[in-house]
């Protein structure tokens, strides 16, 4: 019989695993995006089926090790964040395919000054960043560093907030590129809310490490 340990060591793996393809489903979505490849754009919708069967094994697996080994303590935390990384991350690899999507969709390339008005690359760089630290955090247990997550969200809340009124000051400038900076305004949300997804599976990573549950702290 299987025990424990290696039971645990294979769904720690596929969580780095799942987390890798995540990010790389995000990085070919923001390439397809800029270049408006939509051969590339087609190649991470067709990776979707990856993630969701990846997501579905870690699902699986962890019912099955709670059922075999009624796990306690730092197992037990272990288990509960990793579903809850694996449910985030399913749902970043949703965005990506949403983000590729309107590559074939919508048959416009995007200006370059639009882009470069709303902070898009470094809005992509700052996501990048935040996959880093959940990486090296998750995989040294490094609570300081989960923790880095948090700052950069702001930066990502910040730029989404600002890109409403930029956008408008453009579209003022120039109606005829409604279209593009509309659906350029859509994925400025779904990186904010793919932000969102690493700050909560940051907060996960704190939780399994130091059963600190930071969603429910009151503000000081």
């Amino acid at each position: 019989m299987v025990n424990a340990t290696y039971q645990r060591e294979v769904i720690n793996q596929a969580g780095f695993d799942m987390l890798s393809i995540c990010l790389s489903q995000i990085e070919k979505a923001k390439e397809a995006f800029i270049n408006h490849d939509s051969d590339l754009a087609e190649e991470v919708m067709n990776i979707e089926n990856r993630v969701n069967a990846l997501d579905i094994k870690i699902e699986k697996d962890c019912e099955k090790f709670i059922a075999l080994y009624n796990p306690v303590a730092i197992d037990l935390r272990f288990i509960m964040a990793i579903r809850k990384m694996n449910f985030d991350l399913e749902r970043i690899g949703d965005h990506a395919y949403g983000i590729a999507k309107y590559v074939v969709d919508v048959d416009k390339d995007i200006p370059t000054h639009l882009i470069d008005a709303v902070q898009f690359n470094e809005m992509f760089d700052t996501i990048i960043a935040m996959f880093e630290n959940v990486h090296d955090a998750y995989e040294n247990k490094n609570v300081k560093i989960a923790r880095k997550v948090f700052k950069k969200d702001k930066i990502l809340d910040t730029i989404n907030f600002n890109s409403f009124k930029i956008i408008e000051e453009e579209i003022l400038k120039d109606n005829a590129i409604i279209s593009e900076a509309l659906v350029l305004f859509s994925v400025i949300k779904k990186f904010e809310r793919v932000g969102d997804l690493l700050k909560n599976i940051a907060e996960e990573i704190i939780f399994y490490i130091d059963a600190e549950i930071l969603k429910h702290r009151k503000k000081k």
